[in-house]
């Protein structure tokens, strides 16, 4: 995050740390803030603070440290060494839980493609326990260094392997994006932190019994229903993957296939918790990750709608403060997935978004056209209808995709288009 970013409190982000942690069930026996002047090269923390925590260790037995925080290679290892625990840090974490996760075969691939990728840099640590046994003759290396460069060998034939199987799933997800695009359905994308309930809105807003849990990292695999518009139109709505602070670029690339859902969305509805003390640090976390995909424009523009979500989490003085930041912003709506509370309207947003920048007709239909009358109901939104001296003028609004179809069907049947 760049100095321009929200500064994130300690507390809070130690506060996350847990939450990650006990999404893998494990029993968490203390957390604490440990503060560092000028990291170590080679143990990040300062001997004191290495004795201090090893103590703490000892005494209640652990078996597990989660550092919240990028360790290298050479710090892991040594403070496995200083602790006699295991030792795994944020990406570490954040890997195990996808890891844990993962539902579908598209998933599992992306999870070990990103786990085989942070495993490589540590080996290091993994073949430690051969470096007593080095020998030849000075400029040969030892039994270690070749057990590494063989395991260094084989991680990278596996990485090949998978990063082709990931091709063969991306192939087919285009298949099915160029099958919807045939029919066409515009596609809204959630997006949002992890947790801020987008699980929850999508099964509000389409009926749909996807899993959904107060934890961090819910959702993993992507999901798409359809949804229908308060005018009737219809979308395919996708619920992704959330995100995270400090979120592992190897992990962003290695779900870049999960996430082009969102590259392809003609909309992108923004979840936020509205109840976290956090969510304007969120937010930025969020709109990170965006702009490494490579959305910026959408960030700037008017393909993203923000959901301030869980309001029946708010207090009455917070809610009049959400409520009064997001009348001044048109592209902000305050919502509770959990109660229902202005779903309606958050669908009213989505449509209108949609469909302003969507070219509007006019159509001529005689009144001895009955079935084009009919037919063009079916064809797009009508708008307007105006019945006069020579037949029906109708204003129909459509999708640009499918502007050529509709001259096509307006020839067939004989009838004057106008662009208005």
């Amino acid at each position: 995050m760049d100095a321009a970013s929200v500064w994130r409190d300690a507390q809070s982000r130690l506060d996350e740390a847990v939450n990650l942690t006990g999404a893998l069930d494990f029993d968490v026996a203390g957390a604490e803030i440990v503060s560092v002047a000028k990291p170590r090269p080679a143990t990040l923390f300062g001997t004191g603070t290495v004795e201090k925590i090893g103590d703490w260790i000892r005494d209640e037995e652990a078996d597990l440290v989660m550092v919240n925080g990028q360790l290298t290679p050479i710090q892991q290892r040594n403070l496995e060494r200083a602790w006699k625990a295991k030792v795994i840090d944020r990406t570490g974490l954040i890997l195990e839980i996808f890891a844990n996760r993962a539902q579908t075969r598209e998933g599992s691939l992306q999870v070990q493609l990103a786990l085989l990728s942070y495993q490589r840099s540590r080996l290091v640590r993994t073949w430690t326990h051969l470096e007593r046994q080095r020998g030849g003759r000075g400029f040969l290396a030892g039994p270690g260094e070749r057990q590494i460069e063989i395991d260094r060998r084989l991680i990278g034939d596996k990485l090949a392997k998978l990063r082709r199987e990931l091709e063969e799933v991306k192939r087919t997800r285009d298949l099915h994006r160029k099958a919807r695009r045939r029919v066409p359905y515009p596609i809204v994308a959630l997006v949002g932190y992890t947790n801020a309930g987008k699980s929850t809105l999508f099964n509000r807003l389409t009926q749909s019994e996807v899993f959904a849990e107060d934890m961090l990292f819910a959702t993993l695999d992507p999901t798409m229903r359809g949804l229908e518009l308060p005018s009737g139109r219809k979308v395919i709505l996708s619920d992704t993957v959330g995100f995270v602070s400090d979120l592992p670029h190897d992990l962003v690339a290695a779900f870049r296939a999960t996430l082009e859902e969102v590259l392809e969305a003609d909309l992108i509805v923004h979840v936020r918790d509205a109840s976290s003390p956090e969510t304007d640090a969120q937010k930025q976390d969020v709109l990170e990750v965006l702009k490494e995909l490579g959305l910026q424009q959408v960030i700037d523009g008017a393909e993203l709608v923000e959901a301030m979500n869980k309001a029946d989490l708010l207090d009455e003085e917070d809610r009049l403060a959400v409520l009064e930041q997001s009348s001044r912003q048109d592209n902000t709506i305050v919502v509770s997935a959990l109660t229902g509370e202005n779903c309606d309207n958050l669908l009213r947003l989505v449509e209108n978004r949609l469909t302003a920048e969507m070219p509007v007709f006019q159509v001529l239909v005689p009144y001895a056209n009955g079935k084009a009358l009919a037919g063009l109901y079916q064809q797009g939104e009508v708008l307007n209808r105006i019945e006069g001296n020579d037949g029906i003028s109708i204003e129909i609004r459509l999708d640009e995709t499918r502007l050529g179809r509709f001259e096509d069907w307006c020839q067939k049947n004989g009838l004057e288009l106008y662009s208005l």
